[in-house]
């Protein structure tokens, strides 16, 4: 493993300090609007703006590697985004932050898939797994350590945004100048959602409701612990708790995933996710519920739905494959990954709205009646066709949500081998 990892250990360290600096931005900025007075909406509609921008990078980054280069555009867009978080301190203003958003997700999107491009092109396929799924770990890692930078300031203050900036600026030195040469990157074009829906219903669907959920907690998460009084050092604890989830329980999951019927993984999955969210609702439920009970029934909720969300991720797109040829693989992913971002875009925006209307405690609401709708459409797809045997589907890897089309392609190329290469195996024993 220690041969594997020694070819990439400079991609994988500057992903962290990516990580890092991104996740740190991700919290301040419920945590400094809600200082400066925003209302939920105003943030929703702000946190809305990065999936826009993430996106737009997802379909234009490759268009712009082709015509400049690969390193040129993965050292500007680091340069943007690093401005871009220093600005959020010069324009305490909803539609500036939006803009803001919009331009440090598109940055993050595109550096995700120059990055990946980067680590596919320097793995063989007997590493590639390996290889992913330690990436994968780095970049949880760098998200949960960003909660932790987070209580070293204040947020009134721009010293942790511009520390959030600096950690993107010195990320790049690693990757730079390492001598790992640049690969060519090579997108399929994205599959109709007509196309994608007919090959996978319940992949479709999924990952378009997953979207909302994901990106509800990741960028309300904060916006939520604001508004409920909650601590700068305790909303840090709060999203550390939505990452830290996912980390731990992504394995057993996908344990579960390759012995069962996916579809009733997603169920179950589902289920225990919107148990999580009335576990979360039922924590604030009263005047005095926070008081009585103190915050483990809160950050409990928020480990059980992060650690349900990030592993729905990878079931969705691992049952979806399961239903789609080889050939059929790389468009399907390119689908996946556009229908996931329109999902992250509208379900901030719905939480913000709650959440003006209804209370903070909104938030909990939104996301356990999508994990309800998730788990009811996958019960009404089992009984409509027949399931793929365990031992014909395609094995599972982590991959996580922040994910560019690039690592989601490679996780499913070699999905498909890994699976193919057991039954070979498999069929030679019998």
């Amino acid at each position: 493993m220690l041969h594997v990892l020694s070819g990439v250990w400079a991609l994988l360290l500057g992903i962290v300090l990516i990580m890092l600096g991104n996740g740190m931005h991700f919290t301040l900025i419920g945590l400094r609007g809600g200082i400066e007075g925003f209302s939920a909406a105003e943030l929703a509609v702000v946190t809305s703006g990065y999936f826009l921008g993430f996106l737009s990078g997802a379909r234009y980054t490759p268009v712009l590697i082709q015509r400049v280069g690969h390193v040129r555009v993965f050292a500007a867009l680091g340069s943007f985004m690093s401005a871009g978080l220093i600005a959020f301190t010069l324009w305490a203003e909803p539609w500036a932050w939006t803009v803001l958003r919009i331009l440090v997700g598109f940055c993050m999107s595109g550096i995700y898939v120059a990055a990946e491009s980067w680590l596919n092109n320097a793995t063989t396929n007997e590493t590639r797994g390996k290889v992913l799924s330690t990436y994968m770990i780095a970049q949880t890692l760098g998200i949960i350590g960003a909660q932790g930078l987070l209580t070293l300031g204040d947020a009134a203050t721009s010293a942790l945004f511009i520390g959030a900036s600096i950690l993107v600026s010195i990320s790049f030195a690693p990757i730079l100048l390492s001598v790992t040469p640049a690969p060519a990157v090579e997108v399929a074009k994205p599959m109709s959602l007509r196309g994608l829906f007919v090959g996978s219903p319940l992949g479709t669907v999924g990952i378009f409701l997953l979207g909302g959920v994901y990106a509800t907690q990741s960028g309300m998460g904060a916006v939520f612990g604001s508004q409920i009084a909650l601590s700068a050092n305790q909303i840090a604890l709060f999203v550390a708790m939505l990452f830290g989830g996912a980390l731990l329980l992504q394995f057993p999951i996908g344990w579960l995933s390759d012995r069962f019927d996916r579809r009733k993984v997603i169920f179950g999955t589902a289920v225990m996710g919107a148990l999580a969210c009335g576990l979360g609702w039922l924590a604030g439920s009263g005047p005095d519920t926070l008081a009585d009970w103190g915050l483990w029934p809160l950050m409990g909720a928020a480990f059980l739905a992060g650690g349900m969300t990030t592993p729905l991720y990878a079931l969705l797109i691992a049952h979806a494959n399961d239903f789609l040829s080889a050939e059929e693989m790389p468009a399907a992913s390119g689908g996946l990954v556009f229908t996931f971002g329109l999902g992250a875009i509208l379900g901030p925006l719905l939480a913000g709205w709650a959440m003006q209307g209804l209370g903070p405690y909104a938030f909990w609401l939104v996301l356990g009646a999508t994990f309800a709708v998730m788990a009811a459409y996958a019960a009404w797809r089992m009984t409509r066709r027949a399931t793929a045997p365990a031992d014909e589907t395609e094995a599972y890897l982590g991959v996580l949500p922040t994910s560019s089309v690039v690592a989601v392609e490679a996780a499913g190329t070699w999905a498909a081998e890994q699976a193919e290469s057991d039954r070979e195996a498999e069929a030679a024993s019998a």
